[in-house]
């Protein structure tokens, strides 16, 4: 017995001590600095640059859908720019994260960030103070020229004085933070150039570095890896009745889209949201050229059917 008591006294010391250890350490790792290249790009005041950067922010990459001012929609249907201020929240188990001012205010924007350094978020994920970004964006292995045509963009937007929350996160986020969020850089050579167009490559170029199909689409960790295979669905978003899963976009029978023609895909995409709290940025997608929506659909037919299974429960 005097046994026993022992090892369930030394157990609970040593749980304690864990313990004390994690809560000292994690506010400590809340900002710990990386390092990583400075891209050699630099934004152009080429009209067809900044056109080209342009037409990815409204569409594929759809940064207005999180950097805009909360009415982009009615905006761009009025045929106005939208000012990419920020301050949407993305309410998460880990708390609250805003996104970014990404317009050229010097206070509260990018304004006072050089081109190589707003060029190191979008690829390597470490802010100009060496923060890690967290892994929302999908432009590790967007090209140079992609790359360059989206700053070229935002460098010629007005400047808009909004000065965005800090990420507000709650005891879960903090530990993740400290203990699992890294910055995500290239995993291969970055092409200098990729030309649009409809083939499957290029729809791969899409989904996986300009359109973040896989992000969505693909079950992952709170801290963002991928757990689940390749956009065979994932994780369900919203609440109780408001919860949607983005579904199945494989060649397997219970994908969403097993049968679909292009005409289909591309109709569906022209039609818009149909769920007013889907998630899916469906006006930004819809302003994806049908070329762009066609290699997509090109690549789609080739990813290898796969569907995440479910555990059977017990008895």
């Amino acid at each position: 017995m005097k046994k026993i008591i022992r090892i369930v006294k030394w157990t609970g010391l040593s749980l304690l001590l864990i313990i004390c250890a994690i809560c000292i350490a994690v506010p400590l790792r809340q900002h710990l600095k990386f390092d990583a290249p400075y891209p050699d790009i630099h934004a152009s005041k080429d009209s067809a640059v900044i056109a080209r950067g342009r037409h990815l922010v409204i569409s594929a990459a759809h940064c207005v859908d999180c950097h805009g001012n909360g009415n982009q929609d009615s905006m761009m249907k009025l045929g106005k720019d939208v000012p990419l201020s920020g301050g949407y929240a993305f309410e998460l188990p880990l708390g609250n994260v805003y996104a970014k001012n990404i317009t050229p205010d010097i206070e509260t924007g990018i304004g006072k960030r050089t081109d190589p350094e707003l060029a190191r978020v979008l690829r390597y994920g470490v802010h100009a103070n060496g923060d890690a970004v967290f892994n929302f964006m999908p432009f590790q292995h967007t090209s140079d020229e992609d790359l360059r045509a989206i700053i070229s963009y935002l460098r010629s937007t007005a400047p808009v004085k909004n000065q965005v929350p800090d990420h507000q996160l709650n005891a879960l986020g903090q530990s993740i933070r400290a203990f699992m969020v890294k910055p995500v850089g290239p995993t291969e050579p970055v092409p200098v150039s990729v030309k649009p167009d409809t083939t499957a490559a290029y729809g791969k170029y899409l989904v996986f570095s300009v359109a973040n199909c896989r992000g969505c689409h693909t079950q992952r960790q709170l801290s963002g890896e991928y757990t689940g295979p390749l956009l065979a669905g994932g994780n369900p978003m919203g609440e109780k009745e408001l919860e949607l899963a983005p579904p199945n976009l494989t060649t397997d029978s219970s994908s969403r889209i097993f049968g679909w023609s292009k005409e289909k895909f591309i109709g569906r995409f022209r039609e818009g949201k149909k769920i007013e709290f889907s998630h899916m940025p469906w006006e930004s997608y819809n302003r994806m050229t049908n070329d762009e929506l066609t290699a997509i659909y090109n690549y789609l037919q080739t990813v290898p059917a796969a569907k995440i299974v479910t555990p059977a429960k017990g008895k």
